[in-house]
């Protein structure tokens, strides 16, 4: 499968994903309405709610991880390949540089965050400056560029969005049915017994759906940046030589958090693989044996 090949088939299975998460919130949310009796009214009060709640994660995020993560800001001279390959990437993916920090942690790995180019930060350890080779390095930075490039935090951040709508509109519907009960009490015919019943359902299992759904864009997205890497390095083997060693790396990043690991470019917990399909429905990173297959057969 060429480059370009591996770029256009994720970004094509990235919009079918996000079509189907925008179906199944108002559908969700139609469901729900019309089983409490709200209507169409129910959704879009969760959807505000939801957006309004996202606002400041989406426009401080990056602060907050820095923050998080412990991370300083990279001196030129202490980290002179990472500024070089950065600013290099940077203009064959035709950017601006990000700004640079470093975790101080002997663990290997890298994240990049912010809400646009303009706007964006790549953060890297100390373990991953120092263990790997340039051209091993370069295939990194150019994944985590591709990530800033191709909005991939932006488009996160609309998913999060839309699964945090669906948690909300569960969660809104099972109090309302047990505390404030429906609007409009019409469960003698056969149809609003049925709706209720379905409502309950959902309200039940599309959170767990919502969740898998988020999963899954994540992973399409970390297939795609490393195409679009490969796209500017033009060497394959630089980034999956690289995940080769984050992967013999057993070192745990104690800079993460359950809520900044699907940045990193690696499962910075280095928890146990597990090959059931059902196991990795559940993981925030493709695995990375199937990565560096899809990287060497280009």
């Amino acid at each position: 499968m060429t480059i370009s090949s591996q770029i256009r088939s994720n970004i094509a299975k990235t919009y079918l994903l996000m079509a189907v998460f925008v179906g199944l919130v108002i559908a969700i949310g139609y469901v729900l309405g019309y089983a409490l009796g709200y209507g169409s009214d129910f959704v879009w009060i969760a959807t505000l709610f939801a957006v309004v709640s996202s606002f400041s994660s989406y426009w401080w995020g990056d602060k907050l991880v820095l923050a998080m993560s412990g991370a300083r800001p990279a001196d030129r001279k202490r980290d002179f390949d990472f500024f070089t390959v950065a600013e290099n990437l940077s203009i064959a993916a035709g950017i601006p540089k990000p700004k640079l920090y470093v975790i101080d942690d002997t663990a290997m790995n890298a994240f990049a965050t912010g809400r646009d180019p303009e706007h964006a930060v790549v953060c890297a350890t100390t373990g991953l400056l120092t263990k790997l080779e340039r051209r091993e390095l370069e295939g990194v930075i150019a994944h985590e560029l591709s990530h800033i490039k191709n909005y991939d935090t932006r488009l996160l951040a609309v998913v999060s969005v839309l699964a945090g709508t669906v948690v909300f509109l569960s969660d809104m519907f099972m109090r309302n049915l047990w505390w404030g009960g429906r609007r409009s009490r019409d469960d003698n015919n056969n149809s609003g017994g049925i709706i209720l019943v379905i409502g309950i359902v959902l309200a039940i299992l599309t959170p767990i759906f919502a969740t898998l759904m988020q999963l899954a864009l994540s992973r399409r997205r970390e297939f795609l940046a490393d195409a679009s890497g490969v796209d500017l390095t033009r060497y394959p083997e630089g980034l999956a030589r690289a995940l080769a060693k984050l992967t013999q790396d057993k070192e745990v990043l104690e800079a993460a958090t359950n809520a900044t690991a699907h940045l990193y470019i690696t499962n910075p917990f280095k928890g146990k693989s597990y090959s059931a399909w059902f196991s990795n429905m559940f993981n925030t990173h493709p695995p990375i044996e199937e990565r560096i297959k899809r990287l060497r057969a280009m």
